[in-house]
């Protein structure tokens, strides 16, 4: 058997159209689509696509969806950039709210982690550096 493929990553939210909306203000992504009933919508995100489901589509599912929490994570999506920086600061100014600010981790890697409108953590971050 061939290894399975990893193609999506749901997220559960309050607004299927208000998360979309800042996450292409936030982090420069697209919208991929946006389910007629506005309870179910993608990003453009390469190969695994990141996609968000209404709380009450959930619910109405028989699922019982806990509300993320930046201050208590079980769990976060992370976009790569060459400049952290820059990217916290288009962050913040959609929205987001700090996390933790601009550091430089032993690793070689530099990170940023913001809270997205749902309460959702996000880690902003460079390529780790080649280790010797």
């Amino acid at each position: 058997m061939e290894p399975l493929t990893f193609k999506y990553t749901i997220l559960y939210v309050d607004s299927v159209k208000d998360t979309l909306a800042f996450y292409e203000a936030a982090f420069g992504l697209s919208t991929a689509m946006l389910h007629e009933s506005g309870d179910y919508g993608e990003l453009k995100t390469g190969a695994t696509t990141l996609s968000f489901s209404s709380l009450e589509l959930m619910e109405t599912l028989g699922k019982k969806p806990s509300k993320a929490n930046a201050n208590n994570p079980s769990f976060e999506i992370a976009f790569e950039t060459d400049d952290v920086p820059a990217a916290l600061s288009r962050a913040l100014k959609a929205g987001a709210s700090l996390v933790q600010d601009v550091e430089q981790m032993p690793w070689g890697q530099t990170t940023a982690y913001v809270s997205d409108i749902n309460g959702c953590l996000v880690e902003l971050c460079t390529p780790v550096a080649a280790q010797p």
